[in-house]
């Protein structure tokens, strides 16, 4: 008997399950660049996804809020799009995916139509920019995504890790943008991302770390950048609908 011919049938037989697997507990958003992307690469999004609680758990996911770096709230319905963002004086409830909403500034609601288009795109991107420096791991496999396989590496704290290339295609506001992503080897956490304003530049413009990894609900999240620092992280299963209606200052709980 053939024992060596058999274990690699029986190996080829599970690594075609492992792939059918994957495919269906973690299929690619539409427009994700499955033949221009490694496959290895594609392995590792997998790996990082089951990580952090799994496909079903993040798509069950709905309500998530925080202050950018301690600074911008957001409180975002996943499942709507409905979003609410606060910086300064400014207030901006408005839905993600259509682009209306409404606009408040020093407690004035604005009614001019121009000026009421620059408010919430002023929100748009900041929602764009601060919900990738906390969900990125989630979105390996999004629309527009190139994943490649870089090899093996180290963190700039001296992590063993895998690096993954993500290049997009006319989507989001910067497409030109790169980003190599450190995954952890064995744990399949991101701990480290370089970011590259072109993919042609011949350096990244800053390294940050992803630290801080903590159990939000049934997923997992990261608040830790180095020297800037997410705050009042959550994941909720409701809210008050006056989140996404009223104007009002958020107080307590809610």
């Amino acid at each position: 008997m053939n024992h060596g011919g058999s274990s690699a049938l029986i190996a080829a037989l599970v690594l075609i399950q492992a792939c059918t697997l994957t495919a269906e507990t973690n299929p690619p958003s539409p427009d994700f660049d499955v033949a221009g992307s490694d496959s290895r690469a594609i392995e590792i999004a997998d790996a990082v996804m089951e990580r952090l609680g799994g496909r079903a758990n993040w798509d069950a996911t709905r309500y998530i809020t925080w202050r950018f770096f301690g600074q911008r709230l957001h409180v975002w319905d996943k499942w709507t799009g409905d979003s609410r963002f606060e910086q300064g004086d400014l207030i901006v409830l408005a839905n993600i995916h259509s682009h209306q909403g409404r606009a408040w500034q020093a407690g004035q609601l604005i009614e001019h139509a121009d000026t009421l288009a620059v408010k919430l795109d002023v929100a748009f991107r900041a929602w764009i920019n601060d919900s990738y420096w906390l969900v990125m791991p989630y979105k390996l496999k999004d629309s527009g995504v190139t994943l490649k396989y870089k090899g093996a590496g180290v963190t700039a704290a001296g992590e063993p890790a895998e690096i993954l290339e993500l290049t997009f295609a006319a989507v989001g506001v910067t497409p030109n943008n790169k980003y190599d992503v450190y995954v952890d080897a064995e744990e399949h956490l991101v701990r480290q991302w370089a970011f590259y304003a072109n993919a042609e530049d011949p350096g990244p413009r800053f390294v940050s770390p992803w630290s801080n990894w903590k159990q939000y609900g049934k997923v997992w999240l990261a608040d830790d950048h180095g020297s800037r620092k997410h705050t009042d992280v959550r994941v909720l299963e409701q809210v008050p609908a006056a989140v996404f209606d009223d104007p009002a200052p958020l107080s307590g709980e809610w």
